[in-house]
């Protein structure tokens, strides 16, 4: 059974950090896509950053860009979204998604996506 499991959100002044976790149980990465997306209060969900496991490839978010990075640490099955510089703006329920297809996703479309973790809470706030 394909599970994903997030940790690492919280409470955060505007431009202070944190580092999400996406924890692969039950499977290994290396086929997959493996995507974060964020919803805030009354907003649809939205893709924030991207990563095909295989050869690398890295998809970010205009909004993001610059300030978040997504990685894989070689030999765990574990994505990271380090978040930097973040923003009143950046609160949101962050999730992160696997996809089998690989280099052929499409990063922002929810549909790629197979499966889903439960979310984790990052707030930015004063």
């Amino acid at each position: 059974q394909v599970q994903l499991v997030e940790s690492g959100g919280g409470l955060v002044q505007p431009g202070g950090s944190l580092r999400l976790s996406c924890a692969a149980i039950g499977f290994t990465l290396d086929l997959y896509a493996i995507g974060w997306f964020r919803q805030a209060p009354g907003k649809e969900r939205e893709g924030v950053s991207c990563i095909v496991i295989r050869n690398g490839n890295t998809y970010y978010a205009d909004s993001v860009k610059g300030r978040f990075t997504i990685s894989r640490d070689n030999g765990e099955d574990t994505v990271y979204l380090q978040m930097s510089n973040l923003k009143p703006d950046d609160t949101a329920v962050y999730y992160c998604a696997a996809s089998l297809l690989g280099s052929a996703v499409d990063p922002w479309e929810e549909s790629d996506f197979g499966s889903w973790g439960q979310g984790t809470q990052v707030t930015v706030s004063s």
